[in-house]
């Protein structure tokens, strides 16, 4: 098996040396100029575009102009899969702007570089089926298995509609966090240190993702209006105890 990674930015590099730890054969491309990862190969666009399983490892504002440019180049053996952090619009684009023949899977690593730091192994990844499941889907499963992941299998909506409140929630309060100008201190609790890691896992991210997971998942307005309703009883009952101090 071939894996090809599109994509060598913060995420890509470190999802596509990930990825090599297993059996298959890692190839990569990218716009801009990156070493290699450990166990992958730097080729060619149009062989990274025709390898078994394709990747992209992009920015989820920038995926939907990516397949208008590359799509023809694809090579129609190739099955093709998304890692953004959101899913209705990729697997949407995926079916508008690759040919019908090419076989499609959204999918969702939830880690990064910060979360998986110590090991990949436990950690989530969401598949959400575009084409018919057959083989090839299977293929690739067994492989994300046999790299110790935990694999869930959902809908592109059911995806969206649980990362809203736990993903979206959580990098919108770590920005919040960070806008606080929230500093380590000697007195802290394990509470403040957890809040602290959630700081420094949602920052070292672009800021373009913490957009781009707000802007493009059909929920997360919804989660914000639903965090801002919370903010305001707790601020409105706090009010209330001070007047009758």
């Amino acid at each position: 098996m071939t894996i090809g990674v599109y994509g060598l930015g913060r995420f890509g590099s470190f999802f596509a040396g990930e990825l090599a730890k297993g059996n298959a054969r890692v190839i990569a491309s990218s716009r801009s100029s990156h070493e290699a990862p450990e166990g992958v190969e730097i080729r060619p666009l149009e062989e990274v575009l025709n390898a078994d399983y394709l990747f992209f490892a992009v920015t989820i504002s920038s995926f939907e102009k990516v397949l208008e440019k590359l799509g023809g180049m694809i090579g129609r053996h190739t099955v093709v899969l998304d890692t953004c952090s959101v899913k209705t619009y990729p697997a949407k684009w995926m079916e508008k702007h690759l040919d019908k023949d090419i076989y499609k899977i959204a999918t969702h690593p939830m880690f990064g570089p910060d979360s998986g730091r110590n090991g990949i192994e436990g950690l989530p990844l969401v598949m959400c089926p575009v084409s018919r499941i057959d083989e090839r889907y299977n293929a690739i499963k067994e492989y994300f298995l046999s790299l110790k992941l935990n694999v869930l299998e959902m809908t592109e909506r059911q995806h969206d509609a649980e990362a809203a409140y736990s993903q979206g929630v959580t990098h919108f309060v770590g920005r919040v966090l960070s806008e606080m100008g929230l500093k380590p201190t000697e007195i802290a609790t394990e509470g403040y240190k957890s809040l602290m890691t959630i700081v420094d896992q949602t920052c070292n991210d672009p800021l373009q993702l913490f957009y781009d997971l707000q802007r493009f998942n059909p929920y997360a307005k919804e989660m914000r209006l639903t965090l801002q309703v919370a903010v305001e009883k707790i601020l409105n009952r706090l009010a209330e105890e001070e007047e009758r101090s």
